[in-house]
């Protein structure tokens, strides 16, 4: 019997949180801060950006605003035109949206698909994700893709009542435990982690303990060993 498969995208079907890290070791480079260890500027923007994510959003705008109210709170001052030169050079990789496949996850997803019911569940700016999702190639394989601004439990509780989905044979398959493991477990869909060695450390959360319905699978590729 076919299976409902629900895939996140960043850090799952491709690279996303290293680019992200790249810019803040350029950030933490460029602020030097006289006092505070690479660890404790680290802290102190994950704070800011745990703020600003819930007033706007997610992606790399809200991402580089996180790097400036950060700088300006360490500094206790404005930021110079050259500070703004800095982050949105710092920025710029990641606004270029190339999508770098994690291996195995295009022959994976056609195998699966031969299969199993596919769609796509990305939380983000809706024209990011979007454009992500079209230069990655994989769009056709998926029955629809949606973009989400959070993946909260009321989130996953929409998704599978406006389709019609069966939660008992419906699967949420992601890489945080945060987003793609807990909320889809408490609407009563299972789940599948498939851990990524760089993801957001605020994404990340302890996993529940093994029971049926809840599966971690790496690499990707394995996922053909389940379903």
């Amino acid at each position: 019997m076919a299976e409902n498969l629900i895939f996140d995208a960043d850090d799952t079907l491709w690279e996303n949180n290293v680019l992200f890290e790249r810019a803040v070791e350029v950030f933490i480079d460029h602020l030097a801060h006289p006092e505070l260890s690479r660890r404790q500027v680290r802290e102190q923007l994950d704070e800011i950006e745990r703020i600003n994510c819930r007033i706007h959003g997610y992606g790399v705008d809200s991402f580089e605003r996180s790097l400036l109210d950060c700088l300006r709170h360490l500094r206790g001052g404005e930021a110079s035109e050259a500070d703004h030169a800095e982050l949105r050079r710092a920025c710029a990789p990641i606004r270029e949206q190339r999508v770098e496949l994690i291996d195995g996850v295009e022959e994976t997803l056609r195998e699966l698909s031969l299969r199993h019911d596919l769609y796509l569940l990305t939380k983000g700016e809706a024209d990011e994700q979007t454009g992500k999702i079209k230069m990655s190639g994989l769009g056709e394989l998926f029955s629809d893709t949606t973009v989400v601004p959070e993946k909260d439990t009321a989130a996953y509780e929409r998704f599978v009542t406006e389709r019609g989905l069966d939660v008992s044979r419906t699967w949420m398959i992601g890489n945080s435990p945060r987003s793609d493991i807990w909320p889809a477990l408490h609407a009563g869909l299972n789940a599948v982690l498939v851990p990524h060695p760089m993801t957001w450390g605020l994404e990340m959360r302890e996993l529940p303990e093994r029971r049926p319905g809840f599966h971690t699978v790496d690499p990707f590729s394995r996922l053909n060993e389940h379903f």
